[in-house]
């Protein structure tokens, strides 16, 4: 029997009513030795519950792999550490977790194959499920609430309704759950929306709501739709996420603090989105794409309760105060915020030419034709892709498959233009100066789309290469999936940052504390601290600056990374004590 059970109204949990006050918290956003302060602070808020999604795509980048529970990953530790804090946890496994993550969690190995219809009860598609979750449920049995655990219920998929209405699909996915030792409550949720409610659900399993704002009308909604049993909000949107290029998004902790007291006092149970956000570090942002390809920036902010450091944000005292209205709330202050380092000057005095490193970086491999990204068994990073031209002079070189998503062109090094998916550009003028001229491409996977049908899109070339209308053969190409650092032939310079290259430096920490990384004069790259990839900085914004977990440093000299893809004006980088996440819709 399930420790949560149901009643007409709302929830026990070891028989004895319970409300699930909880907030979302996703652990691989967060550095590992940060979990236990960002859990305390949920403690401290008034929560009794934290909810966290399961990345597929990470914890199993291989289809034939070990499960990956190491570092960032480390589930069963972040249970552990829940536990000892005393909160019940909400478990989204999945397979689909959307969470502007990079492809919503689902693998590129899967998403690749066209022939297999994601999110459906294809057995194909099916089948890459249960061989997961063979491998994803034996280790996290002991932190179910059936064994004494802190996971209280389980989520069968995630807003499916806003994508399709294959029941037999979901039915499978919940058998799968119970076959494999799950005993506690399973749940689905959906945006509140009447179609959406009735494609997502399945019988026999509750139904929950996402939803931001117009509580009354969203719960009266959910209740028609569900005539008993608890109403509950599994993502109460309490802020947004970004893209690059677009204002970042904030809302009001007054306005928010109000629905909050109004979804409380009628009697539902909660799930803040989110009460920390976090990090999307290295390659894992997502994207989304409705009327153009919009890439999400690398923080996840989302103005959430703590900021993306882990300091209680405005929202904190807010729900403090309306959440003490509703239970009874720790008598402790509220905590301070985390210790910053001091401004620090980075000057980079080591670079490596990136068109050159690709030789260090991986061997290269030869093709009649372009592979795309997923072809050439690459889920994130580069690819760096290069033939002749046959020709002299002028002449237009078009992608008949677009890019996924971001082209940096060359002609014998030298920077021919770029080719970006976002503005629906596929063609570029190229000035060939002699028969043979190199032509190389550097294409960018700037994140797959984690909603709606293009999940799956693919990366890298997507198509033939022509130019003035005849296909370009004969390529090479160089993987550059960046998951590591390698030695890189750098030289000591003080030249112009110009062209794409990789830039080091180092600097000197007394006491490792919280940072951002400022990059004013920079254009567009990645960045790394001690082999750390901090993710993705762009002067398009309008987040400006990278967070630096305190972790990542250690007492003593520090490297900085910078992979630029353009030029800086600058050789000078800096870690500040405050983020700037940009300007707002209000600015």
């Amino acid at each position: 029997m399930p420790a949560l059970t149901l009643t007409h109204d709302g929830f026990l949990l070891h028989g004895k009513p319970f409300r699930i006050l909880s907030g979302g918290f996703h652990y691989f956003r967060t550095h590992p030795d940060q979990w236990a302060d960002r859990l305390r602070k949920a403690r401290l808020l008034g929560l009794n519950t934290v909810e966290t999604y399961v990345p597929w795509n990470l914890h199993q980048p291989t289809p034939d792999g070990p499960l990956d529970l190491d570092g960032l990953l480390d589930l069963p530790r972040f249970l552990e550490l829940a536990r000892a804090e005393g909160l019940s946890v909400l478990l989204r496994p999945g397979p689909y977790i959307c969470a502007e993550w990079e492809g919503g969690g689902l693998p590129s190995w899967l998403t690749a194959d066209p022939n297999i219809r994601q999110r459906s009860s294809d057995p194909r598609f099916t089948g890459a499920v249960d061989a997961y979750l063979d491998l994803l449920l034996p280790p996290l049995a002991p932190y179910m609430a059936a064994a004494g655990g802190p996971v209280i219920a389980v989520q069968v998929e995630n807003e499916y309704g806003a994508y399709g209405d294959d029941t037999a699909y979901l039915a499978h996915l919940a058998d799968a759950l119970r076959k494999r030792g799950v005993e506690e409550l399973l749940f689905t949720c959906d945006q509140a929306d009447k179609a959406m409610l009735a494609a997502g659900s399945l019988p026999g399993v509750l139904s929950t709501g996402t939803f931001g704002s117009r509580v009354g009308d969203a719960l009266e909604v959910l209740r028609a739709h569900q005539e008993s049993g608890p109403l509950m909000c599994a993502e109460f949107w309490i802020g947004w996420f970004d893209h690059w290029g677009e204002p970042h998004h904030v809302r009001a902790a007054d306005d928010a603090a109000a629905d909050l007291d109004a979804l409380l006092s009628a009697g539902a149970s909660v799930n803040l989105y989110m009460f920390h956000g976090g990090t999307n570090f290295a390659f894992t942002s997502g994207a989304n794409h409705d009327h153009a390809y919009a890439p999400a920036v690398t923080s996840y902010d989302y103005d959430a309760v703590l900021t993306e450091c882990g300091d209680p944000g405005p929202k904190y005292a807010a729900f403090r105060e309306v959440l003490a209205r509703h239970t009874d709330v720790p008598d402790e202050p509220i905590p301070e915020p985390s210790p910053k380092l001091p401004p620090t000057e980075v000057r980079l005095t080591a670079s490596a030419n990136a068109l050159v490193s690709a030789e260090f970086l991986a061997p290269a491999e030869h093709f009649t034709d372009p592979p795309t990204m997923e072809a050439l068994g690459q889920s994130y990073g580069f690819v760096l892709y290069g033939t002749e031209l046959p020709v002299i002079g002028d002449h237009v070189l078009h992608f008949t498959g677009g890019v996924g998503d971001r082209a940096q062109v060359f002609v014998n090094g030298a920077p021919a233009g770029v080719v970006e998916r976002e503005r629906h550009e596929n063609s570029i003028h190229v000035r060939s100066p002699e028969y043979g001229a190199r032509l190389d491409v550097l294409v960018e996977n700037m994140g797959r789309a984690n909603y709606g049908v293009r999940i799956g899109d693919p990366k890298g070339i997507t198509g033939p290469v022509t130019l003035d209308g005849k296909p370009l053969e004969n390529w090479t190409c160089h993987r550059l999936p960046l998951d590591r650092l390698p030695e890189l032939p750098f030289r000591t310079t003080d030249t112009p940052v110009a062209g794409p290259g990789f830039h080091r430096g180092t600097f000197t920490v007394e006491t490792p504390a919280d940072a951002y990384l400022a990059l004013p004069g920079w254009t567009k790259g990645v960045a790394w601290v001690n082999g750390f990839n901090l993710g993705r900085y762009w002067s398009r914004g309008p987040q400006r600056r990278l967070y630096l977990p305190w972790p990542v440093l250690k007492a003593g000299e520090n490297e900085l990374t910078l992979l630029e893809l353009q030029s800086a004006t600058t050789r000078v980088a800096h870690l500040v004590d405050a983020p700037d996440l940009g300007w707002t819709a209000r600015d």
